[in-house]
């Protein structure tokens, strides 16, 4: 049986006494062994941008280009952090965000390794013309090998990045449309609050 450790580290509140909504994998077990095969443990923890205030949500903002908004995003918000283990040493982390797409919310979830990069990509929730092609291993395949630093350049509200750059690689469903954008502004949103909360900017 795998050890399972958990770390409340909002003043011992469960996330759902702040009223506002997390993203939570709906079977860790399973996706922790899929997405880190040979693990042994996992550590959750609950974050938000609760004790860093007004001051971090603003900086947030400014790296992500776009304002936090609706349920989805503020300041209340837990967010779930698993840290993935083999024995003793730190094989990554998985880090999901919701975010509004075209005809609901979208659970975008990132298989990160200890430095940063993705190692995976993972919808979870999704109502989409095209979730079956934005679910394809295929379309999953481009974020691999990418971090932070590869998403800086994307602007989340025109839905674009400078032509060259690795985020402008990354070819959506022609179905997709708006959901295409609103998965790539949940992978920057994704990375930068797992810079703010896990890498303290050194993220690479």
């Amino acid at each position: 049986m795998k050890t399972i450790f958990l770390l409340l580290m909002l003043a011992g509140l469960s996330p759902r006494a702040f009223g506002a909504v997390g993203c939570d994998l709906n079977d860790p077990d399973r996706d922790a062994a899929r997405l880190f095969p040979g693990y042994t443990a996992y550590k959750t923890r609950y974050v938000s941008l609760r004790p860093g205030g007004a001051a971090q949500l603003a900086r947030v903002e400014k790296r992500l280009g776009d304002k936090f908004k609706g349920l989805y995003e503020n300041i209340e918000v837990p967010y779930t952090l698993y840290e993935i283990y083999r024995g003793k040493e730190l094989a990554g982390y998985i880090h999901g965000v919701n975010q509004k797409g075209e005809y609901g919310g979208i659970q975008v979830f990132l298989a990160l390794d200890p430095k940063g990069v993705i190692k995976s990509f993972y919808i979870q929730k999704l109502t989409s013309r095209a979730a079956q092609e934005l679910r394809a291993k295929e379309f999953g395949a481009q974020f691999e090998g990418l971090s932070l630093k590869d998403f800086e350049s994307y602007d989340p509200v025109a839905g674009k990045a400078p032509a060259g750059s690795p985020a402008a690689g990354i070819k959506g469903p022609p179905a997709a449309g708006k959901d295409f954008s609103a998965v790539m502004r949940a992978v920057k949103k994704n990375l930068i609050l797992m810079d703010e909360f896990v890498f303290a900017g050194k993220a690479k």
